[in-house]
Formats: structure tokens, sequence, C-alpha cells
């Protein structure tokens, strides 16, 4: 192996270079830090669309971050392919010595690190991962008796009770910056090699705008106005570091810093009961005898339920890759509930849709709006579409955004009727869970 020994800090959901816990680790190591990123070829192969945004929007971060790298007489070193075959590659090419990165808590990658991790240890090479997506996780939020709650209220309680000063502190990543190898590297692989096509697309900018936290109480409910941060997708990908958010919120709005909690606690259900990827938190919800219409599901994904909440919500993920929050919950509760569709079905429409995605989250959310989640509303307490958008898009602003036909011809009659479909739901969950 050619070359003097070095440690490579590994890029996934953390796409920046300040404030990063593993970066931090891996440039106070001793040895010259090269990065690296690899775009999988075991996630990509399995996107259907191939002008999927978020993989644009990856792209455009990661040529962002080679730049700044670049600035600091460094480079940043990408991949495609299978993330175990790329190692192997790296392995016969560079003298390394350690390995750094950040944790990630979804079952594929928990796997694809333990697979690099062994072939990396087998070599005689360390792999270090540190906590960065998230103030708290794993085991270090329990119950008294060393439990993980269920239950989000107590959970978000004890969160706080343990926040301290020592959580948001942020790691000074750029006073090493010296660390950084001093090396080139070859041009960042285009979209089009890796088999996707480059739009004209413009993604909320990462900045967390005061007047909209400080509203977020008030206004967070409403999404005809401008009332939800957008920092989504940035936090999804790490382009923001949740610690400076957490104590940009902190003195502001705790409405707010609940979402952010909300966002552990679901990342700590996801790593303590795997299960729910594919099954109920609550197993005798498995037992539902859901509908599954094709058509029904076809109409709630174009939009086309005649419920106009619902189809302004799908209409808008489906032009912009986002939907408001309470909109998002309205559209989950009416598929599950008014169609009586499998959640699975509408979780996995989201996860290819939503920029924001994040497995641990549309998880949580799916489940809470079919009922059988953590902290589940009671399988009686069923949205109803047509007062909801009479509370939360009163003057009509939203709706008539997405649906300009409304009122005429062109727009479709309800294809189920509320009570019919509530009396339905309810009789199929009953039986489910008393059988």
């Amino acid at each position: 192996m050619p070359g003097k020994p070095i440690a490579i800090f590994w890029f996934r959901r953390d796409l920046r270079l300040d404030d990063n816990a593993g970066l931090y680790h891996a440039l106070r190591s001793g040895l010259p830090v090269l990065p690296i990123f690899i775009f999988d070829t075991d996630i990509l192969d399995k996107l259907e669309d191939k002008t999927d945004k978020r993989v644009l929007f990856i792209h455009r971060e990661i040529c962002h971050l080679r730049d700044e790298l670049v600035k600091l007489g460094s480079t940043l070193r990408v991949y495609y392919g299978k993330p175990i075959e790329v190692w192997r590659d790296i392995l016969d090419e560079y003298e390394v010595r350690q390995v750094f990165t950040n944790h990630d808590y979804e079952p594929y990658a928990r796997e694809r690190d333990g697979e690099v991790e062994r072939m990396l240890i087998s070599r005689g090479i360390s792999f270090h991962s540190s906590k960065d997506h998230v103030i708290f996780e794993k085991d270090e939020v329990l119950k008294d008796d060393g439990s993980p709650y269920t239950v989000f209220t107590p959970y978000s309680r004890k969160w706080r009770e343990k926040l301290n000063d020592f959580y948001t502190k942020s790691y000074p990543t750029l006073k090493y910056a010296g660390a950084f190898w001093r090396t080139t590297a070859p041009p960042v692989p285009s979209l089009q090699s890796m088999g996707f096509i480059e739009t004209a697309f413009e993604f909320p900018p990462r900045v967390a705008k005061r007047e909209i936290i400080a509203q977020y109480t008030k206004n967070r409910n409403y999404p005809g106005i401008d009332s939800t941060s957008r920092l989504g997708i940035h936090l999804r990908f790490g382009t923001l570091s949740i610690r400076k958010l957490l104590r940009f919120a902190l003195s502001i709005d705790q409405t707010f810093v609940n979402e952010l909690i909300w966002r552990d606690f679901y990342q700590q259900i996801l790593w303590h009961f795997p299960h729910v990827v594919n099954r109920a938190f609550k197993p005798e919800y498995d037992r539902i005898k859901w509908e599954n219409n094709p058509e029904h599901f076809k109409a709630w994904c174009e939009g086309r339920t005649g419920y106009p909440l619902v189809d302004a919500g799908m209409r808008e993920l489906n032009t912009t890759g986002f939907m408001h929050n309470r909109v998002r919950m309205v559209a989950a509760s009416f598929l599950t509930k008014h169609l009586l569709i499998d959640w699975r079905w509408g979780e996995a429409y989201f996860a290819a849709k939503l920029l924001d995605f994040d497995l641990a989250a549309n998880n949580g959310g799916w489940q809470w709006s079919a009922g059988c989640g953590t902290d589940a509303a009671p399988y009686f307490r069923i949205f109803n579409p047509i007062t909801q958008a009479e509370k939360f898009d009163p003057q009509g602003h939203y709706i008539r955004k997405w649906i300009p036909e409304l009122g005429t011809p062109q727009y479709p009659k309800p294809i189920v009727d509320h009570h019919l479909a509530r009396e339905r739901c309810i009789r199929a969950y009953k039986i489910a869970i008393e059988s």
C-alpha cells in the first residue's frame, strides 16, 4: 500500500464541515485526514424516479463540500458503488490506519456499517463512529427501570431534564482544518454517470428564520401561511447541525423544540424496536383486515379523493416534495381510516416523494396516524377532513392554491362518505384488537 498512513472520514447523513462530531475526532487523530463520500448503489438502484430531487440535493451538497475542502488545500474523494466493494478498493489504494464516521440508526445502515467495520478490523484498522445526528440516542434517555420510553410526553420530560450545555455544544471542527490531507482527487461523478437526470429545482435555504420559529406555536397548524421552518431536508442530510439549531430555538419557541425532541424519540424507537419498519408497533394492529382498494389508493396518490384538504396536500407533495405537517396527519389518517388502506402503502409513497424522508420519523408518523404506533390516537379518533379544512385553512388559501378546479365539474366528488367510512373503520379496528 503506497504512501503515508492516513485516517479517513466517511460522510453520510452529515454533509457539512462545521460542528461535525465524527470529523472533529478524525481531525484530532494525529493522522492526515482524507474525507470520502460513497454514492451507495444499494440505495440508488432502488430509486425508480431518475429525477429524484434528493439525489440532486446530495450531489449539489457533495460538490459544495468538495469546493470547501479544496479551499482548505484538501479535497473530497467521491465514489460510486456498493460500500463494501468501495472500501476494498480504498484499502488497496491508501494506507489507512483509522476510519471515522457518524452513527446512522436505520436497519440497513447498521448492517452496512457492521460489514465494513468487520472488514476493517480484520485488516487491523480501527473504526470509530460518533453521535452527531441527534441530541440523545440509543440508551441515553431511559425510564428509571432502564427500559426505553414508548410514550412521548414522559420521554420529552426526561429529555429536557437531562439536557445541559454539554449536549448542545458545537464541535470546533475547523479549528483543526490543518489536519486535512493535502491532496487532490478525481472529479465528482456526474448525476448522468450514475443514471440520474439533473433538473432545475430550488431547495429551501439552510437558514433557521427567527421570525418563523418565534411564531411557530401560533402558526404551525395553518398550511396557507409561511409557518414552518422547511429545514427537514437539511436535518435529514446533516447540512445543518442539530446542536446549533437547538441552541437557537431554546430561547425562542418551546413547541419548535418539541418537534426536535420528537425527532430523537422516533430515532430511539427505531433503535430499540426495529420491527416497526415492517410491522405495527402494537402487534394486535397487524390483524386489521385492510380494504386495500387499488383505485382508491391511486386517487389518494394523485390528489383526486374529493376531499380538498387531502387532495391539496397530495398535490403539494407530488409537486414540491414537501407537505405541511398538519396536512400530513390528515392525509395519512384519511388513507388508513377512511379508505382502510394499509399504512405501509402510504408510508412507502411518502418515502418515495418526501424531500425530507427519514425512516424513523416517517414510520412513526404513519403508525401514529393509523393508530398502531407509539402515542397513537385511539382508533376511534378519526380526523374529519372537512372540519380540519374549516379550522386550519379557513380562508381556503392553501386549498385554492393546489386545487384551482375546486367548485367546477372537473373536481371529483368524494370517493367515500365520511360517516360511513368512519363506521367501517371502527368496526374493522375493533374486530382486530379485540380478537
